[in-house]
């Protein structure tokens, strides 16, 4: 498992209670509301926009749900203005991890990260010490039984820059610019696309050898992701199968 991208796809299976569901629904609202904000009301004029909204719809967001959250973002209704922010940090084994936040009260967001880093064995980090391990990137996930060489053969063509397996499903990654363009791509071929975002990605991974080291880093980022300001969490670690199956 390589930057924590297949522990989220688990953990979105395995998260369907009413609870979580509408959890990440209002962090899902809030990123288009944002982007709707900064960019403009039309998802084929604002890229930024264009992408939470398909974000939105592949978790399965009702439209009017986000209609309404671009209503409230260019005026239309009254809503909230976010501040987005980057902190950075360590978990336990010194894995580098950047969490992306969008917040109406920055103290309360610090204090709510500094908190769970602290309890966890983790310590925050310097603005930019972390940062530059990462590259934003398109990423998109397919289901693992598609054919190798066809999908191989699509997502290439696309222009995509790297087709990888993690557990049962495909992670096809692109530049950040040519997201849209590759998922278009490959659906008119005729294959499904079940997640598509822009994601920070790890250069270089940080093995986990132990179960016991793998469930602290990932308690961490349990703890960071279930903070209602916080939107992604990025870690650029490395588990194997063997260890992810005995912390599921």
């Amino acid at each position: 498992m390589s930057g924590h991208s297949k522990w989220a796809t688990i953990k979105h299976k395995k998260g369907a209670t009413d609870a979580k569901r509408a959890k990440v629904f209002a962090k899902l609202i809030r990123q288009v509301e944002v982007a709707a904000r900064e960019g403009g009301p039309d998802p084929d004029m604002n890229p930024s926009l264009r992408t939470m909204f398909q974000k939105a719809r592949d978790s399965s967001v009702p439209l009017d749900t986000i209609k309404q959250a671009i209503k409230r973002a260019t005026g239309g209704l009254e809503g909230v203005n976010y501040e987005q922010i980057t902190y950075e940090g360590y978990a336990p084994g010194g894995v580098a991890l950047l969490i992306e936040v969008l917040t109406d009260n920055r103290n309360r967001s610090g204090s709510d990260i500094r908190s769970a880093f602290s309890k966890r064995g983790g310590s925050m980090a310097e603005p930019g010490a972390v940062a530059w391990q990462f590259d934003r990137k398109g990423v998109m996930t397919l289901d693992g039984a598609i054919d190798e060489d066809a999908l191989m053969e699509a997502a290439i063509e696309a222009g995509a820059e790297d087709i990888v397996k993690e557990g049962d499903l495909w992670r096809v990654t692109t530049d950040p610019h040519d997201l849209h363009a590759v998922r278009a791509a490959l659906e008119e071929g005729g294959f499904k696309v079940e997640s598509g975002d822009l994601a920070m990605v790890a250069q270089n991974l940080v093995a986990i050898e132990d179960s016991g080291s793998a469930k602290k880093v990932l308690d961490l980022i349990d703890a960071l992701e279930d903070l209602d300001d916080v939107q992604d969490v990025y870690g650029n670690f490395d588990i194997s199968d063997e260890i992810l199956a005995t912390l599921e």
